[in-house]
């Protein structure tokens, strides 16, 4: 595989009314300017609260990469929208017109804290109160680099453009479109702040690799003794919440790379779901969602008090709250860490078919990783009735340009190479699916990730799972026994047994794209499809 990283370092968004842009200015500045403007309100706990509009998550459908002859044969096409250069170089060029005369915003940053691997990012922003969130979420450089900068990615964010379908090639009048090859990403027409964040991501994805770095769509911590974990996991199943041990440094909550040197966090904040937040369920993030500068996005403020309502998802599920790490009192000063000596993957089984943990060979944690399955349930979105399975490769599927299996094989190397243990974790259902059997106790998965993490679990007598082949505990010291073993816990045997056949079917179907493209050991982690008695 061969990455080209972007054509030229320097200002691919050269305008000529230079006096009107706001070069790096300090949160304060940006958040005191976003009020001045009307681009949104304060709340009584001194955050700053953005209504989105008719965004309030990321366009999927509006997202394209640029098909040139280097993007051509590496990107991920199944997974990726294709734009013609012709195409891109219009929408280019108009937003060029668009933005000649406006005063905009320019965040100069780091995206890794890793010196040696960062990458020098340049952001311009039509919102105030966006280079505030992106200052808060990426990194931002001693003063004394800003005086030589030379950005190597940019990122253009102009929500009062309209993009012309039938102009620019797109699919509406919102596009996110990429140009990996130059390194420059145009987005319009949607003001939800998480359109940047993830850009910065996507491209990390694209050419990290070619870097030997494995980027990664995950959480991580260190314990006392320099001991870092990885937190892999999809919307919902505790990736953030179990990353967040008072008895370990966080390195961050959401993006990592793995290089040479150990891991590290892309970014300099949390971009953390707000839904039903609670001091007694999650007291760090709470706390950092309520202090001063903070950055909401979405959330409604009482009209009398401008106290925050995080139970009220009458605009959307998805209200997010933006802070610095440095709100996070646990946070790592570095953010970086050694090579990590467990791997955790987090899954939200709704079925109640898998275990609250087992551990993974090498080959096992590759087909996981490629699979990435959880489960969403009623409620969790608009329409969903019961349960329903959910594949996202590599626990990030939107973010990830290029084939998974480059991921994949960058983790199952790293995994052989650095001796780490690799464990899936359930925090779904136990003694039947939703609506029949009940959550996994958070106390008890937070025991059994404890004992994975301080080693204390591979010390334990195991079984093999008769389905999926992996090494499930016996017994664990101040763990319910009984939930260790999922068909025990389910009353009716043969609706468990049925249950298991039907996820180990879902887990095949999804798999078949990737089985021309591993080796046969990671073919043969797959479950096994036991037939009916």
């Amino acid at each position: 595989m061969s990455v080209k990283v972007s054509a030229s370092v320097g200002d691919l968004f050269p305008l000529n009314n230079q006096e009107k842009l706001r070069k790096n200015d300090d949160w304060p500045v940006l958040f005191e300017t976003a009020l001045q403007k009307g681009e949104g309100q304060v709340s009584a706990t001194g955050a700053f609260a953005a209504i989105t509009g008719q965004h309030t998550g990321r366009s999927v459908k509006d997202k394209f990469i640029v098909k040139d002859p280097v993007t051509e044969p590496i990107v991920w096409w199944d997974n990726s929208q294709p734009m013609s250069p012709e195409h891109f170089e219009v929408l280019y060029q108009d937003f060029l017109d668009y933005a000649e005369n406006k005063e905009l915003f320019v965040q100069d940053l780091y995206a890794g804290a890793d010196s040696d691997y960062r990458l020098s990012t340049r952001i311009y922003t039509e919102l105030a109160w966006h280079a505030l969130f992106i200052r808060h979420l990426l990194r931002v450089p001693p003063t004394e680099d800003l005086g030589d900068f030379a950005p190597e990615f940019t990122i253009v964010n102009l929500p009062g453009f309209k993009a012309d379908p039938e102009r620019h090639g797109v699919a509406s009048e919102t596009a996110i479109a990429c140009d990996f090859s130059r390194g420059l990403v145009l987005i319009c027409n949607t003001s939800y702040a998480g359109e940047t964040k993830k850009s910065v991501f996507s491209y990390l994805n694209y050419i990290l690799p070619q870097r030997k770095v494995l980027p990664m769509h995950c959480s991580a911590n260190e314990g006392p003794s320099k001991d870092s974990a990885i937190f892999f996991g999809l919307s919902g199943t505790g990736k953030t919440t179990l990353s967040s041990d008072p008895k370990r440094q966080l390195l961050g909550d959401d993006e990592h790379g793995w290089s040479a040197n150990g891991i590290y966090n892309f970014e300099g904040g949390c971009y953390a779901k707000t839904i039903k937040l609670s001091e007694e369920a999650e007291p760090e993030i709470y706390a950092a969602s309520n202090r001063f500068g903070t950055v909401y996005e979405n959330v409604i403020l009482d009209k009398h008090t401008r106290l925050p309502d995080f139970d009220d998802g009458s605009l959307t599920e998805n209200t997010r709250s933006a802070y610095p790490m440095a709100y996070i009192p646990n946070a790592s000063k570095t953010a970086t860490a050694g090579h990590p000596q467990n791997i955790i993957m987090l899954t939200a089984d709704a079925f109640g078919v898998l275990p609250p943990i087992a551990k993974l060979t090498p080959s096992q944690a590759m087909y996981h990783f490629l699979s990435g399955y959880t489960a969403k349930v009623a409620g969790t979105e608009k329409g969903l009735v019961g349960v329903e399975a959910t594949f996202s490769t590599c626990f990030g599927a939107p973010f990830i340009p290029l084939h998974p299996t480059v991921y994949g094989n960058m983790l199952r190397e790293l995994i052989a190479e650095h001796d780490v243990d690799s464990w899936l974790v359930n925090t779904g259902w136990t003694g039947g699916a939703y609506g029949v059997g009940s959550r996994m106790p958070i106390k008890e998965t937070r025991r059994l990730v404890n004992a994975a993490l301080d080693g204390s679990l591979s010390q334990v007598e195991m079984r093999t799972d008769p389905v999926f082949g992996f090494q499930v505990p016996k017994s664990v010291e101040g763990v319910d026994s009984s939930i260790l073993e999922p068909r025990e816990t389910w009353a009716d045997k043969s609706a468990y047994d049925e249950q298991a056949r039907n996820l180990v079917r879902m887990f095949a179907e999804n798999f078949e794209k990737f089985e021309s493209q591993v080796d046969s050991d990671v073919i043969s982690a797959a479950p096994v499809l036991v037939a009916a008695e």
